[in-house]
């Protein structure tokens, strides 16, 4: 009797110690903490072993965001984090409501608005509980606008680093990452744009955040950007892969995109300027606007296949290409109808030897010199109406025998008015030897 109660005892524990090890295997670990702050946004990253399930809310008095975690806990040590959020003070772990409850806590500086889901394990990382924080806009004190100092703009080129952040792109055999040498590309392409008279570059990212892919459009939108860079590096499954190339949006996405813009009545005058607010109350709105947009995207694409060619050309006598001709791809970065994109691939970051290239601070240089030359070169050629670049490569004439002003107009297929007001005429009367000054059409 004593034996078969020492064996049940024996039994008991070990069942115990049995289900204690199971709970302790299907606890969520928390293995690691990361903060990405952006200008207008903060993304925080819990690192995870399993996908989290979990709850959150708000407090205030001070500003706190709370999120417990279901069957987890962790061995970090939380108050040794660093980051340069300006919203986020610290994250830390709090007594939990009850047993089995890891509670974290997001210390902020103001009332922020919060977006919360999981990721599955995408390499390098695991399962992720991702906590998106946008900034509310603090109200501005009216500021005097000054003048501009001339009637010509600029023409605007939008630089897109890839990816970011929580986002590292294509990972090299030697572990780098595709973000972290885009945007070192980017920021030599951006630069060598805003040193070249009569250009300005805006960067969608300058630092190592993700920025969402719609809004990258929306940013070179909002700059009113003659074109869109996004500047990417390949990979492939195989290491054996090498070379640049450059791709534009395909006929088959664009269709599709002006479809999916035509249903976003709210943005018709966004995109096509007065003409969207023209046709705004028409009987025929919805046909006037497919229209329109359809040429816009007749245009753009049309641009975009022109600087594209003119981009891979210069990028082909600095290095190996891996497609000769622009290549065509449904990649949401390229789907603005109103705004030339192109992307460019500036590597396979897969191949060894272009990982170690693509690294390489003169072999970068030799790509950003490439990408600027091919862009300066399309719009020298074909300056925007109203810009600096339009005016100083207006064409000269020198009035001959003859001429007229009609006939002149006639030759450059501009108008009168336009040739008149180029040059400050106030009258139709010529003289043989004058000097016109003749606007592109």
């Amino acid at each position: 009797m004593m034996l078969r109660i020492k064996n049940i005892i024996r039994i008991s524990i070990l069942f115990v110690l049995c289900f204690a090890s199971l709970q302790s295997y299907a606890a969520n670990q928390l293995n690691g903490v990361r903060v990405w702050a952006a200008p207008d946004s903060t993304r925080v990253v819990f690192d995870l072993s399993n996908k989290p399930t979990f709850k959150y809310f708000t407090l205030t008095n001070p500003h706190r965001l709370v999120v417990d975690l279901q069957q987890a806990k962790t061995k970090l040590k939380l108050e040794k984090q660093s980051h340069n959020s300006k919203i986020v003070k610290r994250v830390r772990i709090s007594k939990p409501p009850k047993k089995g409850v890891l509670r974290l806590v997001v210390d902020l500086t103001q009332p922020v608005k919060a977006n919360l889901f999981s990721l599955s394990p995408t390499a390098p990382y695991g399962n992720r509980l991702v906590v998106d924080l946008s900034h509310h806009a603090k109200a501005k004190s009216p500021q005097k606008v000054a003048k501009p100092q001339s009637n010509y703009r600029d023409v605007i080129i939008a630089v897109d680093a890839g990816h970011g952040g929580e986002d590292p792109g294509s990972i090299g055999p030697k572990g780098t990452h595709e973000k972290k040498v885009v945007l070192q590309i980017a920021k030599r392409v951006a630069a060598k744009i805003n040193a070249t008279q009569g250009m300005k570059a805006v960067m969608t990212r300058k630092g190592d955040y993700f920025v969402n892919l719609n809004k990258r459009s929306d940013l070179a939108r909002n700059s009113k950007a003659d074109l869109l860079i996004s500047i990417h590096a390949d990979a492939f499954t195989s290491p054996q892969p090498k070379g640049a190339s450059v791709w534009v949006l395909s006929m088959r996405r664009a269709n599709s995109e002006i479809g999916r813009w035509l249903e976003q009545k709210e943005k018709h005058s966004e995109l096509l300027g007065g003409a969207g607010e023209i046709i705004k109350n028409t009987d025929n709105e919805q046909y006037l606007a497919m229209t329109l947009l359809d040429m816009s995207m007749d245009r753009s694409m049309a641009v975009s296949h022109v600087i594209a060619g003119e981009v891979l050309g210069d990028l082909g006598r600095v290095t190996k290409l891996h497609k000769r001709k622009p290549e065509q791809a449904s990649l949401a970065v390229l789907k603005s109808p109103d705004i030339p994109s192109i992307l460019v691939e500036t590597g396979f970051i897969s191949n060894h030897k272009e990982e170690k290239l693509l690294q390489n601070r003169n072999h970068q240089e030799k790509l950003a010199k490439a990408i600027h030359s091919g862009v300066v070169s399309y719009f020298k050629d074909n300056p925007p109406a109203g810009t600096l670049l339009a005016k100083k490569s207006n064409i000269k004439h020198q009035v001959k025998k003859g001429e007229s002003l009609s006939v002149i107009a006639h030759r450059y297929q501009v108008s009168i008015a336009t040739i008149k007001k180029a040059n400050n005429l106030k009258s139709n009367v010529l003289r043989i030897g004058q000097k016109l000054v003749i606007p592109r059409a």
